[in-house]
């Protein structure tokens, strides 16, 4: 067993106070050796965090003191090291961002589903099943007969479903994300534009993974994770994917033997997407960080939101080449 304990958590609820909870959260994460990203809004908390089992429990105990966070729902898996660099606790407007005003999960949510459950619902040929997620982690692993909506963020998902789904067509939409929170807001957007069966998987493929036996799984590929781990299997153990530090899209062995793979600057799946300059700025940045290996230090540079942007410049740029 691995011994480095993996927890993503979240709880929509409302944190009158969350700016207030920020440096004793920083100051009990640092103290117990745990790593990793927590947001705090008005609307709860949200983030992923690794360390000992002592370490994230001590967090987790010390979380759920508080009374409205005492159910905080999470799940774990592991690794054999902590797959990330910092330790953070960031203030934000949301904890989860869709783009769209008034989508309140703690108001009106869909139906949860336990995992256990799941295999029957998505079963049903009178169920339309949606992958909420991004394009590039439905790509190594989805359910099977999920939809692929194709999207770069989850910013996109308000417009795929306007463009797309018909509360009079389709009458039962279940859907899933990674952890849970993501289907938090997309079933409450749903169930606001009179889809009245919505369902999301309780918990996310995470706890699907972790609860049901891999002889019964309608899972099919890893499941993608924002860390360094890329992806895990249905043991929740590090996958067979690495990722491309220029688009961030997850690679295998495979696609490194491709001549378009560079590390850090190109991938098959990037490389036809960015421009020579954008590439001479991605081969700089690689040279920085084999320099700070070097010295025994990290280079930490391009956050989630700069990947996204990066990404959202690629395909613009291929849509304007196609048109042309």
């Amino acid at each position: 067993m691995s011994k480095i304990v993996v927890c993503a958590l979240y709880k929509f609820v409302t944190l009158e106070n969350f700016n207030e909870l920020r440096e004793p959260l920083l100051d009990v994460m640092l103290k117990n050796g745990v790593k990793g990203t927590l947001l705090l809004a008005k609307e709860g908390i949200n983030g992923t965090v690794a360390g000992s089992r002592e370490g994230v429990d001590n967090l987790l105990d010390w979380l759920k003191s508080d009374a409205r966070l005492a159910d905080l729902s999470f799940k774990e898996s592991y690794d054999d090291s902590i797959p990330f660099s910092r330790t953070k606790v960031k203030l934000k407007k949301e904890i989860v961002t869709m783009g769209v005003e008034g989508i309140d999960p703690r108001q009106v949510v869909g139906t949860y589903v336990k995992p256990g459950d799941w295999n029957a619902l998505i079963s049903d040929p009178d169920v339309l099943v949606v992958d909420t997620r991004n394009d590039y982690e439905v790509n190594i692993g989805t359910f099977e007969g999920a939809i692929n909506p194709e999207t770069e963020s989850f910013r996109e998902f308000p417009g795929y479903v306007a463009e797309n789904l018909d509360p009079e067509k389709h009458k039962k939409v279940a859907m899933f994300c990674t952890g849970g929170i993501r289907c938090e807001k997309s079933t409450g957007l749903l169930k606001e534009k009179g889809f009245e069966e919505v369902y999301h998987l309780e918990g996310g493929i995470l706890k699907y993974l972790e609860e049901v036996p891999e002889e019964e799984t309608l899972w099919r590929g890893e499941c993608f994770v924002f860390d360094n781990r890329v992806s895990v299997n249905h043991k929740l153990e590090k996958g067979r994917y690495d990722q491309c530090n220029a688009c961030r899209h997850p690679i295998t062995e495979e696609d490194k033997k491709s001549e378009h793979y560079v590390v850090g600057v190109s991938c098959p799946h990037c490389f036809d997407k960015s421009t020579p300059e954008q590439k001479k700025r991605y081969a700089e940045r690689e040279r920085q960080i084999r320099l700070a290996e070097q010295r025994g230090e990290q280079h930490v540079g391009g956050d989630a939101a700069k990947v996204i942007a990066r990404r959202k410049a690629m395909k613009m740029a291929k849509r304007r080449e196609q048109a042309g």
